[in-house]
């Protein structure tokens, strides 16, 4: 009887453990934005349409609405990302400048490497 009951606790262990490694893992991806899904005008407008219950009309003016705002936040966008850009590299410039050679071929790579994912998604 004694060998079952080890063997009893340390299934519940085991399976203990994983069910707060997954509830951990959930937590961790949810809090830091890993599994957030992105912004989309189409699930705003249908949320918006079922909670508000929003009528026909209602919604095509939503459309409009997000419409709109998308071609401002477009606009905006272009404005300002020319200053991003250059922030962004007059920043690299300086972290260049405190590294060794052998530290701004590293640097260099890793953004290599970040640009490419970031093309990529």
């Amino acid at each position: 009887m004694q060998p079952r009951r080890v063997y009893i606790y340390f299934v519940l262990t085991f399976l203990l453990g994983a069910v707060c490694g997954g509830v951990g893992l959930y937590y961790y991806a949810w809090s830091s934005g890993h599994w957030h899904n992105p912004f989309s005008k189409e699930t705003v407008v249908k949320n918006l349409t079922h909670d508000l219950r929003l009528n026909p009309a209602q919604v095509q003016q939503l459309r409009s609405i997000m419409d709109d705002a998308d071609q401002k936040y477009d606009a905006l966008h272009k404005q300002v990302e020319p200053q991003f850009v250059a922030l962004h590299h007059q920043t690299q410039q300086r972290i260049r400048q405190i590294l060794t050679p052998a530290q701004v071929q590293k640097f260099n790579e890793m953004i290599r490497r970040y640009e490419a994912k970031k093309k990529a998604n």
